[in-house]
């Protein structure tokens, strides 16, 4: 009888507890005259009874590798998020009224400056991916922790979310469960499957998954479902909790037009009456708390391990090796000494060469599939349990994930990224598989580097350059073969550049980077047969980008700049040169590929695309004349 009446106490006080999570919905975002309260209310009895008996929390310390993991996937119900780590002791309640202010942590939608958010979330579909990664970590560490992903059942129409429930099934991953808010509702009309839970069950569980329909506002059964989903073995499990967006204020339960309203004053004042609690009922949600994780491991913010310096493979000059082979080489010289370097890949690691760190320790390889979206947020994942990944595919293909990167440059994500098969110099394979738009791309993420190596020395030198930058760093590697012309003992910091060709005598500078700059030292020969100097710069590092010496190399050579490039003109080298010397007044040329390519042999596409040595020679000329 005394269970049952301890029982009947916790529910009381978890359905408080959730009113009271309501309340804080509807008062906060009324005072910040924005935000999302329907969606919060539906979420809430959810969000309590997770948080206040299955979740395992040290609240006083996020960084406890032992603390189990919460991804809000519907990143606008923040104000909810915001609520339950509050009266969970996280921070004081009276925080709460900062909500969406530009001087407060509390944003619209979560990032990493509320510490105990860990990711950025809100572009919808990416939380299921990035929990994947949180949950492979603890797989890889044997650490105890679980796992949990709260989405809403408008973001499971996302291609990405079934990337990430296959791969969660295919790794087994039994310490991962997956909330679906089914309130039934999206932003401008009802979700295609509405309240039918029956099918998102047979969806669920025909990709591996066990499933577990409960009614989202009753507390007792979702209590129930959080027990159950811990005994599942083998397999992730999913609770699709059949919700009433708005529940608890009758002129906003299961109304269309009320997405991301907050109420005008006098409706929150009715809202608020109905969501009522008396001060009893508030005193036992606030006796509710957060159990700590049992047991110890020692831990600290951000773990490194200390890491020796890898000794990376030496090349012979003149040796031809492709940068996505020495990509390859890299990785397996960073693995030896810092066993939080992890792989992952998308189904091309035989032409990444992410193979060969795979065949040295398969244990830290991840294999991701065709489905690069899933991928980058399982990178995402397992950065915030300490590894350093690297995810690698073609070029061309990272841009599928290209909002998953965005949203990773938001959370100040410390992964590495590897793009292969970068412009037309790829050849026969034709314009589907070129990367032209990367660099652009990449340099647009806020704090990202974007590396480009010419050769083999280069490349290992800057994948170790990489793992030290905590934050988004971008490789692009080529496929042809390239010979060394770097000594073994070079060095390449982030940022800096190499000047290959100079003179007094000067007449222009050439800035080319990757497979360009080997037809910049052809064209250097040509010009030189005839008497005419030019001056060679290797822009291994696009962004940050080399300033001082571009712009001393400029005005040393007539103000004259051809930048050469194997990507589309727009965003790409050219434009990153040009904003650099912008301020001395120094016009830059730009010789880039300007129409859609084709199918062909490498030497044949960058000449008819305008980036071979013959173009910069007949630029150099007439820009000299």
């Amino acid at each position: 009888m005394a269970e049952v009446m301890e029982r009947q106490k916790l529910v009381e006080a978890l359905k408080a507890m959730g009113q009271l999570l309501r309340r804080h919905a509807v008062e906060t975002t009324t005072l910040a005259g924005s935000g999302h309260p329907t969606t919060c209310l539906s979420a809430s009895d959810i969000v309590a009874t997770l948080f206040f008996t299955s979740f395992r929390y040290d609240v006083s310390n996020p960084e406890n590798p032992l603390n189990d993991r919460f991804v809000l996937s519907k990143g606008h119900a923040a104000p909810l998020l915001y609520a339950v780590w509050a009266e969970a002791g996280a921070f004081p309640v009276e925080h709460l009224k900062t909500l969406r202010r530009i001087d407060s942590e509390l944003e619209g939608h979560p990032t990493p400056r509320f510490k105990w958010a860990e990711v950025a979330t809100g572009s919808l579909g990416q939380g299921l991916s990035i929990a994947n990664g949180m949950a492979l970590a603890a797989k890889m560490d044997n650490l105890p922790y679980r796992v949990y992903a709260l989405l809403g059942d408008g973001e499971v129409a996302e291609g990405g979310v079934w990337e990430a429930i296959a791969f969660a099934s295919y790794y087994k991953l039994d310490n991962l469960t997956a909330i679906v808010d089914v309130n039934r509702l999206g932003q401008s009309a009802p979700t295609m499957l509405q309240h039918d839970l029956e099918t998102y069950a047979r969806r669920f569980e025909a990709f591996g998954w066990h499933s577990i329909i409960v009614d989202g506002h009753d507390v007792e059964q979702l209590m129930d479902a959080f027990e159950k989903a811990k005994n599942v073995k083998g397999k992730p499990t999913v609770i699709l909790a059949k919700t009433i967006k708005g529940k608890g204020v009758s002129f906003l339960e299961d109304k269309e037009g009320w997405h991301g309203r907050p109420l005008p004053k006098d409706l929150a004042e009715k809202a608020l009456a109905e969501l009522a609690l008396t001060d009893e009922q508030i005193a036992l949600a606030r006796s509710l708390k957060v159990r700590s994780p049992e047991g110890a491991v020692a831990f600290a913010a951000n773990p490194q391990p200390p890491v020796a310096d890898p000794e990376f493979p030496r090349y012979e000059l003149g040796q031809q090796v492709a940068t996505r082979e020495a990509y390859g080489d890299g990785l397996v010289a960073l693995g030896k000494v810092n066993p939080n370097i992890v792989a992952l890949d998308g189904d091309v690691k035989n032409s990444t060469f992410s193979e060969k760190f795979m065949a040295a320790f398969p244990d830290r390889f991840v294999e991701c599939f065709i489905a690069e979206q899933n991928m980058i947020g399982t990178a995402v994942g397992l950065a915030t349990r300490g590894k350093i990944p690297f995810a690698s595919s073609f070029a061309c293909f990272l841009m599928r994930a290209y909002d998953f990167i965005r949203m990773a440059g938001i959370g100040m994500a410390n992964i590495k990224l590897c793009g292969s098969h970068a412009g037309v110099s790829i050849g026969e394979d034709g314009p589907s598989q070129m990367g032209l738009e990367d660099i652009a791309a990449m340099r647009a993420i806020p704090g990202s580097v974007v590396l480009y190596p010419c050769d083999a020395v280069s490349t290992v030198k800057l994948v170790a350059e990489m793992a030290k930058y905590r934050g988004i760093a971008y490789l692009r590697t080529t496929r042809p073969k390239t010979p060394v012309i770097y000594s073994n003992e070079e060095e390449f910091p982030i940022g800096g550049c190499k000047v290959l060709r100079s003179s007094p005598n000067d007449v222009a500078t050439i800035v080319a980077a990757g497979i360009t700059v080997f037809e910049a030292l052809k064209a250097y020969d040509v010009l030189a047969n005839e008497g005419i100097k030019i001056r060679i710069i290797d822009l291994y590092s696009v962004k940050p980008i080399d300033e001082t010496t571009l712009i001393r190399c400029a005005l040393e050579t007539n103000r004259t700049i051809i930048t050469v490039e194997d990507h589309y003109p727009e965003g790409g080298i050219g434009d990153a040169v040009a904003a650099a010397v912008s301020k001395e007044g120094i016009k830059v040329h730009k010789l880039a590929v300007n129409d859609l390519p084709r199918s062909g042999k490498p030497e044949e596409l960058m000449d008819m695309f305008g980036i071979s040595a013959r173009h910069i020679v007949e630029t150099v000329k007439k820009l000299s004349c």
